[in-house]
């Protein structure tokens, strides 16, 4: 049984930056392509950022380019996802997602969950 389990999240003045961390568990974590994305209220979840199984290949939405950052460890079987700039509109629960496709850019890809993390960015 695969476990993914998100940390980090918080409350952060608008401007600030905060680091998300994804740990994965049960499987040999660089055999999933991982994904950030993120659902506020009354919203789609969002696709945010993915990274492939070595770490060598990153993409992101353009709602977040230059302001986020995914990377892993796979030494740690472990996925980040550092937050800087961040605005009032980033409030969400943000999810990591674990998948097998080459490329993780919309929620369908995901086979695997965390149960979100509660990010919450003051004006």
């Amino acid at each position: 049984q695969v476990q993914v389990v998100e940390s980090g999240g918080g409350l952060v003045q608008a401007g600030g930056s905060l680091r998300l961390s994804c740990a994965v568990s049960g499987r040999t974590f660089t055999t999933y392509t991982m994904g950030w994305f993120r659902q506020a209220p009354g919203k789609e979840r969002e696709f945010l950022a993915g990274i492939n199984r070595s770490g060598g290949n990153t993409y992101y939405a353009d709602s977040v380019k230059g302001r986020f950052t995914i990377s892993r460890d796979n030494a740690k079987n472990t996925v980040f996802l550092q937050m800087a700039i961040l605005k009032p509109e980033d409030t969400a629960v943000y999810y990591c997602g674990a998948g097998n496709y080459a490329i993780i850019d919309k929620a369908s890809n995901v086979l695997y969950w965390g149960q979100g993390t509660q990010v919450t960015v003051s004006s």
